[in-house]
């Protein structure tokens, strides 16, 4: 496959695309809320708890992409292209058929999962619909996430943001027609944003898909398939699976705490959604450093160049400590401006308001996290941010958020601490992990190794 010279990517050159990529990927869900919101806000709610489930499926079936991102490009570091070649049409294959078996399970048991989160009972139609179609077509978003993996990795970031682009605009297209009925055409609410999603991203992995095969200039290895390397699929398992097992953990235990939220009424399921969804503007910018400097790590892994990777580690973490402190004050003083644009009700404005002002000291503590988990798994160290976030996420974030929020009375502001309790206390056991170089003995150092 046609691949960049690995010497010249810079964390800034792989980073800003990755950056717009996740902008646009947020604005796509933003979309679904502001135009839903003009709507109905127990439409708003309903989508809300429903993508709180999908963003779990989402990991299920995104170890394979992940264990394909580092493999690869630790690989291609090691200029081993034949190897990186077959791993990436393995990890599409592997996904293909598992994202499947989801996918029907989500079609067919859509009522009885959100049956389990408790949901208000005005909230249940809409939201199984929404489960029932986006859900049903999970497999589509599992490909996309699989080959846009592979293409970053080989350092074609660019490539997924323009398709990113496209499927923003198609979705936001739909979304007008079907909310707001231009042209006589009939209004479908929910269900009609449902089928926009699933539109735009099938249409995504399509263009995706072909750029693949373009860049591979025909010549990747597609015979792999169909025929797998027991080898490649054990290393896929291997970094894959304990790599999704954190996230998996992350985006169960906030499953649990949307069940406590949902507790307290639709009004403090509503401003969660609008809060996190302005909140993930800030995000953005440790996620896409994590990203950029996971591809630049596994390559400076698969070279042997140990003493670069650990730098690079630090200087990307404090970059994204910087912007992400900073960008958290600017959304806090535009807190008032910005929840008006999802709703006029008061309650949820001034709740809002007060949780963005909390959010200034939690989001350092999520960069640490963005940043060091990334790098570490670049490393092959993947164990260790899954055995701290499981007990962090599960004895801190959940307990603490039904002991302060519930227990005690205090709401979503109770929720708000246990995230800020378990984000800072993870991070700093994943600098201390960085710090220690423990990883170094961990890497797969390939034959290319300086030693």
């Amino acid at each position: 496959m046609e691949q960049k010279n690995t010497k010249k990517l810079t964390l800034f050159t792989l980073t800003w695309p990755i950056f717009i990529e996740i902008l646009l990927h947020m604005l796509m869900g933003n979309a679904d809320t502001l135009m839903l919101s003009q709507y109905s806000d127990h439409s708003v709610a309903a989508v809300g708890v429903s993508n709180q489930i999908l963003s779990v499926v989402i990991v299920m079936f995104g170890f394979v992409a992940a264990g394909a991102s580092i493999l690869v490009a630790q690989n291609l570091g090691a200029e081993k292209s034949k190897n990186a070649g077959q791993i990436a049409v393995t990890s599409i294959s592997l996904n293909l058929w598992f994202s499947l078996s989801i996918s029907l399970f989500l079609f067919f048991f859509s009522t009885s999962i959100l049956n389990i989160m408790d949901l208000p009972e005005e909230l249940m139609g809409e939201a199984t619909l929404y489960l029932n179609i986006v859900g049903g077509f999970m497999f589509v978003q599992a490909l996309i996430m699989t080959v846009a993996a592979i293409l970053r990795s080989y350092g074609f970031t660019k490539d997924t943001m323009y398709v990113t682009i496209g499927m923003n605009i198609i979705n936001v297209i739909g979304n007008y027609f079907v909310i707001f009925g231009p042209f006589g055409f009939p209004v479908l609410g929910v269900e009609g944003v449902a089928y926009s999603t699933m539109i735009s991203r099938f249409l995504g992995f399509i263009v995706l898909l072909v750029i693949l095969v373009k860049r591979s200039n025909h010549q990747l290895p597609f015979l792999s398939f169909f025929r797998y390397q027991k080898e490649h699929v054990a290393q896929l398992l291997k970094i894959g699976i304990p790599s999704a097992g954190e996230q998996l953990s992350y985006n169960t235990s906030q499953m649990v705490i949307t069940y406590y939220v949902a507790q307290m009424g639709t009004i403090a399921i509503t401003t969660k959604v609008y809060v996190q969804n302005i909140m993930m503007f800030i995000l953005l910018f440790s996620i896409a450093i994590g990203q950029g400097s996971q591809i630049l790590i596994g390559h400076m892994i698969g070279a042997g160049e140990i003493k670069n990777a650990y730098h690079r580690g630090l200087k990307s973490l404090k970059i994204a400590l910087v912007i992400s402190t900073i960008s958290a004050i600017i959304i806090y003083f535009s807190a008032e401006f910005l929840l008006g644009i999802f709703t006029d009700d008061t309650t949820i404005v001034e709740k809002g308001m007060l949780l963005l002002l909390i959010t200034i000291i939690l989001e350092p503590g999520r960069a640490f996290n963005l940043v060091l988990i990334n790098s570490l798994r670049a490393t092959g160290d993947v164990k260790f941010p899954v055995v701290i976030g499981i007990l962090s996420m599960w004895g801190v974030s959940v307990t603490f958020a039904w002991f302060f929020g519930l227990f005690l009375g205090l709401g979503l502001i109770g929720v708000w601490i246990a995230f800020i309790a378990d984000e800072w206390l993870r991070g700093l056991f994943m600098l201390q992990r960085w710090k220690s170089k423990v990883w170094a003995r961990k890497a797969f150092v390939h034959s290319k190794a300086k030693t």
